[in-house]
Parts: C-alpha cells; structure tokens; sequence
C-alpha cells in the first residue's frame, strides 16, 4: 500500500518516528539502527527523511513500520517469513544489528549474536538460521565450503604472500559484506597477517566486527 513516505521528521525516539507528509502526521515503528540514521529534529525544527514502509494489518492492530533503506525493510520481510518470528521480534533482531550483520550472522550460524536480540531465544535463531541460511548464502554468492573463500574468490592463496596484499584483500572482502573501509580498517590493525592465511584473517576479523 505504502512503498516509502517522504516529509518533514518531527518526532523520534529509539522505537517510532512522526513524518509530516501532506498536512498528516504519520507515526512509524522503527529500529534503533533506523532512529541512529536519523537527523535530530522537533517539531519546531522538522527535517526532510525518506523511510521505506511496511504496512502491517493483524488482528490486534494496524501498525505502519519504517526503515532507513530497502536493504533493511528486505531483511524485515524475510524475517517475517521464518515461522514464529513477528514484526515485534524481527524489529528487536534489527535493533541490534545492521542488515549487513544480520546476514553474516546468520550464513556464520552465529545464533549467540541474533539472541542477543531482546525476545529472541536460541530456539527462534537457530530456527533464523535453518530457514534463512540458504537464501542469504545464495544472495550473497557464499557457499558452505568456505565463508570466506567465496567472499574472496580466492581460494587458492597461500599463508606466504606478502602481508600487505592480504590485507588489502581481507579489507576488501569485508566491504564486500556491507562493512565501512573504516571498520574493516579497525578489525584488521591489531591481527598479526604474517602467520595467518588470508581465510584466517578474515575468519578473525569477523570476529572483531561480531562483538561491536
């Protein structure tokens, strides 16, 4: 019904944003990783925001959602579309973790770091995982093999070559999963590359980003 809604911001907080559009003042449900995209703004001071929306009628209500970018509002409806996970939990899921996240999280089968959503147990993220892994592995042209491997196209590098390439290789790999140049930069400064292959880089290097 709703594609995205363009206006003026008025209100925000963590869980909802007001956009003015047309003399009508919409309220949308968000995730905190939306509301941090966000500008400050007030009523007094409103500020133009464009918020993909997701029209949601169920029986105990009518409630429109709103997302910073598609990536975010496509990672919602797949959420949607695992059995047993509603809007409440998936917006909790993209709460703690960028879209980005989530999709390595769950190719990685990492269920500690999607159950750190608030009401989101074990058993509902290793259900995530069955349902979603294959999907998001076939999106994102990773294979069961190797995470790493795939990202890269390189599996034949070996542990010797020299440490600047590989590092050149693992910053760009991690890009390549939704990551900043700044943040793969952080992850990979206090990695000894020397003795490591560049999978193992790149295995440690996720690891860094999964804990922030």
């Amino acid at each position: 019904m709703f594609y995205y809604i363009k206006g003026g911001l008025t209100v925000s907080n963590p869980t909802m944003a007001v956009v003015e559009a047309g003399g009508v003042g919409y309220k949308l449900t968000v995730s905190e990783t939306t509301w941090r995209s966000l500008p400050r703004a007030s009523l007094s001071d409103p500020k133009e925001v464009l918020l993909y929306t997701y029209f949601s009628v169920r029986e105990d209500g009518i409630e429109l959602y709103g997302f910073g970018n598609e990536r975010e509002l496509a990672s919602f409806r797949m959420l949607l579309s695992v059995s047993g996970v509603g809007p409440k939990a998936a917006m909790a899921i993209l709460s703690q973790m960028t879209p980005e996240k989530f999709a390595l999280a769950v190719c990685t089968e990492d269920k500690k770091a999607i159950s750190k959503a608030q009401g989101v147990g074990p058993k509902t993220a290793a259900r995530i995982i069955l349902e979603l892994r294959d999907k998001l592995m076939k999106e994102t042209s990773m294979d069961d093999d190797d995470l790493s491997k795939a990202i890269t196209d390189h599996t034949n590098e070996t542990a010797d070559a020299p440490a600047r390439g590989k590092l050149s290789e693992a910053q760009d790999a991690l890009i390549v999963l939704g990551y900043s140049r700044a943040e793969a930069q952080n992850a990979l400064k206090n990695i000894d590359v020397t003795s490591l292959s560049l999978e193992d880089i790149i295995k440690q290097a996720l690891k860094q980003l999964m804990k922030n």
